[in-house]
């Protein structure tokens, strides 16, 4: 039976992107001076304005408005009322909550006489899905990932000069027909890319089609794929004097495309000690090397926690009836085999060091990244 799933991804350019790539720098400058940081950052950007607001506590002396313009002008915006050198900038950070610190600095268990791993408690309460599946190299779901490799080629397009009317907002979208679990073919491509107003609309369609669609592989497209580019019209106005932008908005764009459920929680903006980004990245680490080991062809994992809590109160596995064991197997090997306490995922995944502004762009997931690793998977094979 034939299906279809759709999936979008937004450029760096886009206002949220652009907000997440501000939180995630100011984190990665914060924590190139102090790896103990404690970071909860966003932003919001409207017209010709942005600001910066949050919780931070750290030794680290950073300059939040030199980091932001500087951010601002390597996306790209050089012109307009948000450019770089005119926009307004209001800074209103202040350090963490001391009922929130309380938490993470001392959970329960190490109260009650814990280890090490056990000094860390969760942030707060929630839970984080993780996901793989065999659909593409990197495990990543075909839509979510042909959709990020389309709105990284916009940018990539403008910023080479091979398009040098593109301006740095865009989104791309991707529909793929599927039979059963298998994916066949791409039905439609949207493409939306703001631009100068020299540029004619059929000229602006001939080289999206030609630079950018074609960078999807050709035994994907045939004769009934359909192509809507700029399907509004002319797009001259975008970013933040298009529309608002906010921190932490494009969740199912920084996941997986809206293939599998999602908690809720945002990333960008966030020391490792929050679990809605830390925990979520070990989800999928261990989702990869499930999958990697051959335990199922896809699969599903949601972990839970308590704030103050290191330990997650659940751990669910779904495999969609791929699994070569139960999920309940599955799901008890997961924790026997890995640590899910917040210390330990920081551990294993090297999260205090500054990585995350590569991140804030065309997903979290699916990159050469610290829990993009498989290098557990032999380790899991043994249970087969």
């Amino acid at each position: 039976m034939k299906k279809f799933f759709t999936s979008e991804s937004v450029t760096e350019g886009h206002p949220d992107k652009l907000c997440d790539k501000i939180s995630d720098s100011i984190v990665d400058a914060i924590l190139s001076e102090d790896c103990n940081a404690r970071c909860a950052v966003e932003c919001c950007a409207a017209f010709d304005r942005l600001m910066i607001m949050g919780e931070v506590t750290t030794t680290a002396a950073v300059d939040y408005e030199a980091i932001a313009r500087k951010t601002i002008k390597d996306i790209g915006y050089t012109f307009g009322t948000f450019s770089y050198d005119k926009c307004n900038i209001t800074v209103a950070v202040h350090r963490q909550s001391p009922d929130i610190a309380m938490g993470v600095d001392s959970s329960m268990e190490n109260k009650s006489g814990g280890g090490e791993e056990d000094l860390i408690g969760a942030g707060d309460q929630g839970m984080m899905f993780g996901y793989a599946c065999r659909e593409t190299e990197e495990l990543m779901p075909l839509p979510i990932s042909l959709a990020h490799k389309l709105a990284a080629r916009l940018s990539e397009v403008r910023k080479d000069g091979t398009l040098p009317y593109l301006r740095p907002d865009g989104k791309t979208q991707i529909t793929v027909e599927y039979e059963g679990k298998i994916p066949v073919r791409v039905d439609t491509v949207v493409v939306s890319a703001q631009h100068n107003e020299k540029v004619s609309q059929s000229k602006l369609k001939e080289d999206i089609l030609k630079y950018v669609v074609s960078d999807i592989p050709a035994q994907l497209l045939d004769e009934n794929t359909k192509y809507f580019i700029n399907p509004t019209g002319r797009f001259e106005i975008g970013g933040p004097e298009g529309d608002s932008g906010l921190t932490g908005r494009k969740i199912i764009v920084d996941t997986y495309g809206g293939r599998c459920a999602h908690g809720g929680g945002a990333f960008s903006g966030k020391d490792p000690t929050k679990v809605d980004r830390s925990a979520a990245y070990m989800a999928r680490y261990i989702c990869k090397n499930v999958v990697a080991a051959g335990l199922a062809n896809e699969i599903e994992l949601q972990v839970a926690y308590a704030i103050g809590v290191s330990r997650p109160v659940s751990v669910f596995v779904d495999t969609f009836g791929t699994g070569k064991l139960s999920d309940g197997e599955i799901a008890d090997i997961i924790v026997k085999e890995f640590d899910l306490r917040p210390y330990s995922i920081i551990k294993c995944l090297g999260l205090r060091a500054p990585i995350y502004s590569q991140t804030a762009a065309y997903g979290h997931f699916g990159k050469a990244l610290p829990w993009e690793r498989v290098d557990r998977a032999n380790d899991l094979k043994k249970y087969l």
